[in-house]
């Protein structure tokens, strides 16, 4: 091979190279995906911890598993880092499980037991960005509860397990119907932060059905139209980065879970919180700050 040549294909390979850990979702070789309890990084949760219990308040909800928080840092997509506090402590996650349905619906459309109509694009882009009710119920009845707990249970995923529980839908997002509430703590609509963690993960690396569905999802999940929680602060500190984002509130329980990627791969990461408390989003609006500063800390480490 001639000098100019061998120059072009390695020109290739460092720009495969560097796109595939840019663009979303990343393509990374499957030994690279590793199992959420694999990423556990000491660095990475003695940070966090040290950075939560500088405020009183989130301490003792901490200490009262009222206060959920899980983070993992893509900085390095191949050398991913995930840390948390009360990680399986299942809690009411209002909107947040609708990430549920969009998965299941993802998986029911590939499947060839939902077609792809314009109206089911609408509802689904309706129900993660706008996290609107109707859209959701509409969803969740074309789907049935049988269709989402079977995905969020699949080995594949293994969303909801029966030891801790995790992300799950059993009631529509509307007055009167049947139910089909989750076996541990009979929750409507559940999640924990290791599952949810674990689903936008997932997303991140194309896993969720496959590449081409998963790169549909975060196109949905982009760009969310509601800017309250995590969302509001990160409009402020990084307005350039990209958000793949669903919340959820409903009285004292507040959730929100986001993927962040910004210009700069220090600020590329996925943080969920579940809060029960009155001040949940307020709480939520306020973590963004400390979390990065986490994050920085522990990759100086």
């Amino acid at each position: 091979m001639k000098l100019y040549q061998l120059i072009i294909v390695l020109t290739l390979f460092i720009t495969s190279t560097v796109k595939s850990q840019s663009d979303l979702p990343l393509r990374l070789d499957d030994s690279k995906i590793k199992p959420l309890n694999s990423l556990k990084n000491s660095d990475l949760q003695n940070s966090l911890e040290q950075e939560l219990n500088k405020v009183p308040s989130w301490k003792k909800l901490i200490a009262q598993n009222k206060m959920a928080v899980g983070v993992i840092d893509l900085s390095d997509p191949q050398d991913a880092k995930y840390a948390s506090v009360n990680s399986n402590q299942m809690m009411y996650a209002a909107s947040l499980p609708k990430i549920a349905v969009l998965l299941a619906a993802m998986d029911a459309i590939e499947k060839g037991q939902l077609k792809e109509t314009p109206e089911v694009i609408k509802d689904m882009k309706l129900m993660i960005s706008n996290s609107n009710n109707q859209a959701s119920t509409r969803m969740i009845d074309r789907l049935g509860y049988a269709k989402i707990e079977s995905v969020m249970t699949d080995d594949k995923y293994k969303l909801y397990d029966k030891t801790y529980g995790g992300l799950w839908v059993g009631k529509r997002y509307a007055a009167g119907g049947s139910t089909n509430r989750e076996p541990l703590k009979h929750l409507s609509h559940a999640a924990t932060v290791a599952q949810v963690c674990k689903y936008y993960y997932l997303l991140a690396n194309g896993k969720l059905v496959n590449n081409e569905r998963s790169k549909e999802m975060l196109d949905i999940m982009e760009n969310p139209a509601l800017h309250h929680k995590f969302v509001n602060t990160l409009d402020l500190i990084a307005p350039g980065a990209r958000l793949f984002r669903k919340s959820g509130s409903w009285k004292n329980f507040h959730s929100d879970s986001i993927l962040v990627w910004g210009k700069e791969a220090t600020r590329r990461y996925i943080l969920v919180a579940l809060i029960d408390d009155a001040n949940g989003e307020s709480i939520i609006r306020n973590l963004v700050v400390p979390i990065e500063k986490a994050l920085k800390k522990a990759l100086a480490l």
